[in-house]
């Protein structure tokens, strides 16, 4: 007979009645408060990629906010185009940023906690600038979405190296969208 257990209470019900000689030794673990979470990766390699993970959660906000920022700010010939791809771009950023801070959880580790935590992590540089020329623009963001793969790949190696395929294969994903938008402003950034 399979039984859906919905609390601490009903698995000791369950245990006495298939186990009653582990009840006791049982009942101790489930009632231990630890916050650490459980995870096969040594203690080493969760505070390395937690901490990776969160300087690059950082790095995606940054991005993220220049990204949107461009998009709300652009204008010339080809306003309409750069706007829309822009938008679709800041959306695809933003969409990484749950699963980079989940997955930092997940290992055990802590993400970011504000946006002066992401201010004191970043690498990527803001623009504060009240104009940028279309083109500029365009080319900033090409860079800076190159330094995100560059970040993205030295994750993903320190990942390989502690076996840690889960973080590795959404890496892997996010680095494939990053180089599509790399292609993409690139080409944007061509002369007619």
């Amino acid at each position: 007979m399979v039984r859906w257990v919905h609390s601490r209470s009903d698995s000791l019900d369950l245990l006495r009645s298939t186990h009653p000689t582990n009840v006791n030794e049982v009942s101790t673990m489930l009632h231990r408060t630890s916050r650490a979470v459980p995870t096969t990766l040594p203690e080493k390699a969760v505070h390395d990629i937690s901490r990776a993970l969160m300087v690059l959660l950082a790095d995606v906000f940054a991005l993220y906010l220049k990204t949107k920022n461009f998009h709300w700010h652009m204008s010339g010939s080809h306003f309409r185009d750069y706007h829309l791809m822009l938008d679709d771009q800041s959306n695809q950023i933003f969409s990484m940023t749950g699963a980079i801070a989940e997955r930092a959880r997940k290992l055990g580790g802590a993400t970011i906690r504000s946006i002066g935590h992401i201010s004191r992590s970043q690498r990527i540089a803001d623009n504060d600038a009240e104009y940028v020329k279309p083109l500029d623009m365009i080319a900033e963001l090409r860079n800076d979405n190159a330094l995100l793969t560059q970040y993205m790949r030295e994750v993903h190696s320190l990942c390989d190296e502690q076996a840690d395929v889960a973080t590795a294969s959404l890496l892997e994903n996010w680095i494939d969208e990053s180089e599509k938008r790399i292609w993409f402003l690139f080409e944007c950034g061509q002369p007619a």
